[in-house]
This record gives C-alpha cells, sequence and structure tokens, in this order.
C-alpha cells in the first residue's frame, strides 16, 4: 500500500516562477498547497537555465535575474506554508470514493488533493547534448548544461557552442569574468535578438569574445573529468584545439509532458487546452497555468502566468467549496498571514 505523503486542498505540479506564484494565489483564497517537483530544487528555469541572467519584464521590478526573481516568490509564498516535494515526478492520476485526485508519484508514494493545478512550464526538460566521444567523463563537472554561477570561470578559459539567445547572452556575461571566452557556431548568422548580436559585434571588436564560424564541436580531451582541449572542425574538415578549462553547449532543450499527457486531458500539441477565464482544463478539477497551457491569443510570459494563477485560485475555490462563495478581497483590505 502506499505511503500517502501529503494530504491538501490543492497540489500544484511545477514548481517555476508560475508555480510558486499560485501558492500565494490560491493562499490568499485559504487554500492549503503542496508543490511537486521533479528536479532537486525550486525555481525551473530560472533556477537551471538563467539564474544570473537578468530579466525585465517583471511587474515593479525594473530588472531581476532569475534566481533573485524566484528568491523573492519563496518569501511571497511563505506565509502559507506550502510543502514542496522535490526530485518527484507524477506518474499516474486517478479520483478515490471521496472524488480526491490521488496522485501517484515515482517513489511510490502519493499526493491526495480536492483539485490539482499543473505548473510545469514547457513539462520535463534536458539538454540536447553534443554527440562526442567521451563527452559524459566531463559532463556535470567541466561540461556544463546548466549554470548556477558564473564565479566559477573567474579566470578560466571558456568554450561556449551554440548560436541562439542562451549562448551568446552567457558569451557576453562572462567575458569580463572568464580570462577567455571562444563562441563556436556552425553558421557565419546567429538566431539571438538583434540587440544581443549588435553587443557581440561589439566585443568581437573589443577582443573580448573570439567567434569561430562555420565550426562545429569535433572532440574533447582532458584528465579524469577536467577538460583541457576542446577540438573543432569546418566544413572542410580542418581541425582547431582550442585550450579549454569549460566547455558550455547550448544546443536547446528537448521538453515532455511525459505522463501528463496520458492522462485524457485535451492537449494542442505539447500544451493544454484551457479556459482562459478559469485556466480549467477539459478535465473537471484540473487547472493549468503558465507556459504549458494554451488558448487563444496566448502570451507566453512570466507576467501572464501570475494573472492566470489569479484566475485560476478563484475557480478552484469554487470548485473545492461548490457550497461556499468565493469573496474576492484586497490584500491591502485582509493582509497576508504573519505579515504586518
Amino acid at each position: 500500500m502506499s505511503e500517502v505523503r501529503a494530504k491538501k486542498d490543492v497540489a500544484i505540479i511545477g514548481a517555476g516562477p508560475v508555480g510558486i506564484f499560485s501558492v500565494f494565489a490560491l493562499g490568499m483564497a485559504g487554500l492549503a498547497t503542496c508543490v511537486i517537483e521533479g528536479m532537486d530544487k525550486i525555481g525551473g528555469q530560472c533556477s537551471s537555465l538563467y539564474p544570473e541572467k537578468p530579466i525585465y519584464d517583471i511587474p515593479a521590478l525594473p530588472t531581476v535575474t532569475g534566481g533573485g526573481l524566484i528568491e523573492r516568490l519563496e518569501e511571497q509564498a511563505k506565509p502559507f506554508k506550502p510543502e514542496y516535494i522535490l526530485s518527484r515526478r507524477v506518474m499516474s492520476l486517478t479520483k478515490n470514493v471521496d472524488d480526491d485526485f490521488e496522485l501517484m508519484l515515482q517513489t511510490q508514494e502519493k499526493v491526495v488533493a480536492r483539485a490539482l493545478l499543473i505548473a510545469a512550464g514547457a513539462g520535463a526538460f534536458v539538454p540536447n547534448r553534443p554527440p562526442l566521444p567521451n563527452i559524459d567523463r566531463f559532463e556535470g563537472k567541466t561540461v556544463l548544461y546548466f549554470i548556477e554561477e558564473s564565479a566559477q570561470f573567474s579566470g578560466k578559459d571558456v568554450v561556449i557552442a551554440g548560436g541562439g539567445d542562451s549562448a551568446l547572452d552567457w558569451a557576453l556575461i562572462l567575458k569580463d569574468i572568464a580570462k577567455s571566452v571562444t563562441l563556436i557556431h556552425r553558421r557565419a548568422t546567429f538566431r539571438a535578438h538583434e540587440s544581443t548580436q549588435a553587443a557581440l559585434q561589439e566585443a568581437i571588436q573589443n577582443g573580448t569574445i573570439v567567434v569561430k564560424a562555420p565550426f562545429v564541436l569535433h572532440g574533447v580531451e582532458g584528465e579524469g573529468n577536467e577538460l583541457s582541449q576542446v577540438i573543432i572542425k569546418d566544413f572542410d574538415d580542418k581541425q582547431e584545439s582550442l585550450k579549454a578549462d569549460y566547455l558550455l553547449p547550448f544546443f536547446g532543450i528537448a521538453t515532455d509532458l511525459g505522463p501528463l499527457a496520458t492522462w485524457g486531458i485535451d492537449l494542442e500539441g505539447k500544451r493544454i487546452i484551457v479556459n482562459p477565464t478559469t485556466m480549467q482544463t477539459s478535465l473537471k478539477g484540473v487547472y493549468a497555468v503558465g507556459d504549458v497551457n494554451t488558448y487563444q491569443n496566448k502570451r507566453k510570459l512570466i507576467a501572464v502566468g501570475f494573472s492566470e494563477a489569479m484566475y485560476a485560485a478563484q475557480d478552484i475555490y469554487k470548485y473545492v467549496y461548490p457550497d461556499k462563495v468565493f469573496r474576492s478581497a484586497y490584500s491591502t483590505a485582509v493582509g497576508v498571514p504573519g505579515v504586518e
């Protein structure tokens, strides 16, 4: 018999920024929550992909890093005492005799909830790995797909591979930290935002970033898990050896809804179709907010996800407590538990 890990009004799947803000939105409605996250920390892509990258479109915060945003959201949610269940994936969804949802985790633990809110972003994400011999020896040590602290590259020779926003953003961030930054791309043109490309051209002219294009990764060399050389080649098979303490391949992220896609919820591609006024899915009692959902004129922005969480909280309250009247109130009038 499975152990019941948590029993709450609402189980939230996904601990990205929208998932964490949903704790606040649901808490203000008087609903107790737990948050189930497949990674070993909260924050989603903000923590794993761009913790030090500035974000400019969060209301009242002219600029905030991904990591900084998660810290503020965690503090905002704290008065509602959410239970974070980390390093767990939901494998199946059923209903019991009391009409509660039962979510079975891969650890054979069970979470019971009156309603379910999916805030899974783009779903589970894994990096697209370059197909290089022996690269697994260095992965997680000197070949990195996710960066938490830029300070680790201080005084190091860094090779970055890729032509999109992530590759160029990190090249620009590390040019003032690392000993050297070399950017490798298979084409002479890049896919990043125009302003980012302009900043890259300026860095190239200043000599703070070296670009090798068109080149592709060909091999990695080193002792143990310590990288020493990155081998690249052009399309005439001419090879070059680059001194490298770190290799940062940014070839995109593969996403997958995983078991969520088998629950009978209406989908459009890899997105969950919702009612845009309630965020309810085709399955009664199951809601979806943030990048994981879709509807007409959907905008994939964190700020939009925050708004969706407030819409969802109102309808979830009505679902959980059908005999009660939802009374909307301003936080300035009712306050927040434990906050003066």
